[in-house]
């Protein structure tokens, strides 16, 4: 990076951690350290919902979605809106009138002990093991760029951000979340026109989206059907976004403590509404323009010559010279392809800006030629992979920030780079924030022992912020070392997805027969929850082993609804033998005020 790059990066930085430390003054209690006392007005819930989401494997994993599949992956938000309205009238008056500082403590008063600690200890591993993919996301960028060990480049990523957010809590993730999120709306912006740019003369943004239409690029809806039959194995799809997505939103919004943390904040339940509602409204458009990103940059490189593999690192690797020639025909034969392209790419655009009679002939010379570069690259990364087994040859993480250290102007590739920083402390600020409390709130204010101070709460509530913020340090520590292990993990952005669809249509199960399903005991429903997690992990390895096909979004829908049965059946079954069914505490919906609302 240029000297300038360099300024821009570490002043960016150094901002963002000057700024969290600044705004790391709040009371010295657990309600100060993980809500910032409920203070937050609804900009503030939406700015930090979003923060929350808009990780580095968002900038990273889904530009290079957008640029290796297209748009279809923005289904994959299309059942969020619903899940926000669902959440709104239906989770939002509950957790506002118990006061509560995680969603699970809800669980206890509706079921018992056992189901909610069951269901933190399912949160605590899944997100655990999520954010520590978030903190390999941008050691990519590092390493990749100075050929640091990526072991070390974790530990720095990681211990960088601990510093504010274990000083300042919730308030500290709040405001920081709020400046990196305007720095990176704005650079995201700058991207694109500087992409649009730096295409040949006579080619304008109209003319960049026609050529990633013709590679199929711009497909946004997919029915799933294909020979006439549905795909379950599809990804992505109308069907999978609207219900897989829909059951997945509403546990992660609803049931994650990563994100309900952020909304039990506010001020009081209509600005958690709000600050929800719009979310609704603005992730999908927001994913969009981040996908589209992608496809520009493949409409890009059908102009100018492009890396065969993005991972500049691994091309620098020494392969003993059988190897290395194998590899140098394969580039040869892609560079002699991509010249072919850019004649075909310049050819079909004259011919569509004239409309002429020919642009359908050169429109399929182009997708042909596409279809051989693409190829080509599957032939190079599996000879890189004969080469050395330890390479991953997934390199989707990587076209995004190639692209720009590669063609952006000097200043702009050190905000690009920084953005991809913020991004990422921005969502495992957040993540650690709530780790430490569902940790100190569902686990050890139940169950831990040692000096307590019950006759003096103000000595005892500065005890339990000193301890909280030593268990944020230590999950911090446990997601560095998670983080050591996520090289082989393929595209981040589906990676951390695949991993929380193992858990969330569980943990959303248990929340809707708390809700709805009000003669249900803890006892049916912990056993069904146990049963429904072993049914999905099983769907889940089957499906690895092409045993049957089952897209990872359809696991949250089976989640879910598994545990309703599931609970319905033992409730049936215990009912018949005249089972004792212990009191149940029931906080009806329907008691909850909604005229707020």
């Amino acid at each position: 990076m240029s000297t300038a790059d360099w300024i821009v990066l570490v002043a960016t930085l150094t901002l963002i951690v000057v700024y969290g430390l600044y705004k790391s003054r709040t009371t010295r209690n657990m309600e100060g350290y993980f809500l910032s006392n409920r203070s937050m007005p609804w900009w503030l819930v939406l700015l930090s919902i979003m923060g929350t989401q808009a990780s580095a494997i968002t900038f990273l994993g889904a530009t290079g979605q957008g640029f290796a599949s297209g748009m279809g992956f923005v289904q994959y938000y299309f059942g969020l809106p619903l899940a926000m309205i669902i959440i709104s009238i239906s989770f939002v008056p509950i957790f506002n009138k118990l006061k509560i500082f995680t969603a699970y403590e809800y669980l206890e008063q509706r079921f018992d002990l056992k189901t909610r600690t069951f269901t933190s200890g399912l949160f605590l591993l899944s997100r655990g093991f999520s954010t520590g993919i978030s903190i390999y996301a941008p050691s990519i960028i590092l390493s990749s760029l100075f050929g640091w060990n990526i072991y070390w480049t974790n530990l720095f990523m990681g211990g960088l951000l601990i510093m504010y957010t274990v000083s300042g809590g919730a308030r500290a993730v709040a405001y920081t979340l709020q400046l990196q999120l305007c720095i990176i709306f704005a650079a995201m912006v700058a991207t694109g026109y500087f992409i649009v740019h730096q295409l040949p003369q006579n080619i304008g943004f109209t003319d960049a989206l026609k050529i990633s239409g013709a590679a199929g690029k711009l497909k946004v809806i997919s029915s799933g059907v294909t020979d006439s039959h549905f795909n379950w194995k599809d990804k992505y799809n109308l069907a999978s976004g609207l219900i897989g997505g829909f059951f997945l939103a509403l546990s992660y919004f609803g049931t994650d403590q990563s994100q309900v943390g952020r909304y039990l904040t506010a001020k009081n339940m209509t600005q958690s509404r709000l600050g929800l509602l719009m979310n609704g409204l603005v992730k999908i458009p927001m994913q969009f323009l981040i996908l589209l990103l992608g496809t520009l940059v493949f409409s890009y490189y059908q102009f100018n010559k492009g890396p065969i593999f993005f991972n500049s690192a691994v091309n620098e690797r020494k392969f003993n010279p059988q190897q290395r020639a194998e590899l140098q025909g394969l580039q040869q034969q892609f560079d002699e392809a991509g010249k072919t392209q850019k004649v075909y790419a310049t050819q079909y655009i004259n011919a569509f800006q004239k409309q002429a009679a020919d642009a359908p002939v050169w429109k399929e010379k182009l997708t042909a030629t596409n279809q051989h570069i693409d190829s080509i690259r599957i032939a190079y990364k599996q000879s890189l992979h004969k080469a050395d087994a330890s390479v991953d040859i997934n390199d989707t993480n990587y076209i995004f920030i190639r692209f720009v250290i590669d063609t952006l102007p000097k200043g702009l590739v050190g905000l690009l780079i920084a953005i991809v920083f913020l991004s990422a402390w921005g969502s495992i600020a957040a993540a650690l924030n709530s780790l430490s409390s569902c940790t100190m709130v569902d686990i050890y204010c139940r169950f831990g022992k040692g000096v307590k101070y019950p006759d003096n709460e103000t000595m005892e509530e500065e005890r339990k912020y000193r301890l909280s913020r030593w268990i944020t340090l230590g999950w911090g520590l446990f997601c560095i070392v998670v983080s050591m292990f996520c090289s082989r993990v393929g595209s981040l952005i589906e990676a951390v997805n695949i991993f929380g669809s193992l858990f969330y249509g569980v943990i959303l199960g248990i929340f809707l027969v708390a809700f709805y399903m009000k003669r249900i005991n803890g006892n049916a429903v912990f056993i069904a929850a146990i049963i429904t997690e072993i049914m999905v992990v099983t769907l889940f390895v089957l499906d690895n082993m092409n045993i049957i096909g089952f897209g990872f979004l359809w696991l949250n829908a089976a989640g879910a609804l598994g545990v309703m049965v599931f609970s319905l059946l033992i409730h049936i079954v215990a009912s018949r033998k005249d089972l004792p069914s212990p009191a149940v505490e029931t906080i009806a919906v329907e008691n909850v005020d909604n005229d707020q609302f």
